[in-house]
């Protein structure tokens, strides 16, 4: 019996399996065949150690380096503005980026105001929840409340930065602003006073953070709701942003919390081979289980929301891919 491609869709399954001999279902791509493995060394720009970029990163590489044999090596940074104009320098291959930092990057305003940038994308991947974390003892009960504390915004040129001060200016409010990387934020919301204590953290990510959730064996979670501020960015005009909530079970906190939630991309340079991005995208999808086990964000992964990353136009052999499984 000959093989048929495709044979069905699900989410957390490969959609270009074949039915094999014998019928039984086989994850493989029926176009892998003739598809060209990439070669030599590639650079993933990702985002700060214990963060979601980073373990998404090399979650992808080792996948990717146990399908195709070729050596995808990551990149921790600082994050989505960073990793933009690494893809632009041509100093990384692949990166991770927020939706509102690429769209901003790709219009040459905000960080990038002193000129656009060009790259390509290879999927829409996941959507990250905006979390202000305080101390449940510390008294502080919404966003305004964090007027004249310390806050730790995330590490400069990252997407958390980005989003803290659009979030900041729309409720009119100024606080100490620390830029440090989640760890270094998780560590300050534990210090009991000290040059290195924070009254609260600012963090864009998948749910749940890790050292997020750990932080309920320590000090406890509690999360600021963004109601009123998060309502007046995902208000703006191509702002990217729209209004979710975390619910209570995500850190055990006692209601759910509305917040604002934007997308994320995985992006490549302009000029990045179809070797690299085909065989990319096809580990992603084919080897999605694996990937999710090691990388919760990894479980969003959709095809048919994965191709949403207008205006940043799809790499050319990505859209081939996507055809390929009739997207």
């Amino acid at each position: 019996m000959g093989k048929v491609c495709p044979v069905r869709v699900t989410r957390r399954t490969f959609v270009g399996v074949c039915l094999a001999a014998g019928g039984s279902l086989v994850l493989s791509s029926c176009a892998a065949r003739k598809e060209p493995m990439p070669t030599g060394t590639a650079r993933f720009a990702t985002g700060n150690s214990g963060g979601g970029y980073a373990t998404y990163g090399s979650t992808l590489s080792g996948l990717l380096g146990e399908v195709t044999g070729a050596k995808l090596t990551t990149v921790e940074t600082a994050g989505s503005v960073e990793n933009l104009r690494m893809l632009t320098a041509r100093t990384a291959d692949l990166g991770l980026s927020l939706a509102d930092s690429a769209h901003d990057a790709w219009q040459g305003v905000g960080s990038f105001s002193s000129g656009a940038l060009r790259f390509t994308a290879l999927a829409r991947i996941y959507d990250n929840f905006v979390q202000v974390v305080v101390k449940p003892s510390a008294g502080l009960t919404s966003f305004e409340d964090l007027q004249g504390k310390v806050v730790s915004v995330g590490p400069k040129n990252s997407g958390t930065a980005v989003i803290a001060d659009r979030l900041l200016k729309a409720a009119g409010i100024t606080v100490q602003r620390r830029y440090l990387d989640l760890r270094e934020a998780v560590h300050g919301l534990e210090a009991d006073g000290g040059k290195e204590h924070v009254d609260a953290l600012i963090w864009s990510g998948g749910l749940p953070t890790k050292p997020i959730s750990d932080l309920q064996s320590t000090v406890g979670v509690q999360l600021i709701d963004l109601s009123g501020v998060g309502q007046r960015l995902a208000s703006t005009p191509r702002s990217g942003y729209a209004l979710s909530s975390i619910p209570l079970s995500t850190y055990q906190t006692d209601r759910p919390v509305t917040t604002i939630v934007v997308p994320n991309y995985l992006l490549a340079r302009r000029d990045l081979s179809d070797a690299w991005v085909w065989w990319t995208l096809n580990t992603m999808f084919r080897r999605q289980d694996d990937f999710a086990a090691a990388s919760v964000e990894a479980g969003s992964l959709d095809i048919r929301t994965a191709i949403a990353t207008t205006p940043i136009p799809l790499h050319p052999a990505a859209e081939r891919w996507y055809r390929d499984q009739h997207v």
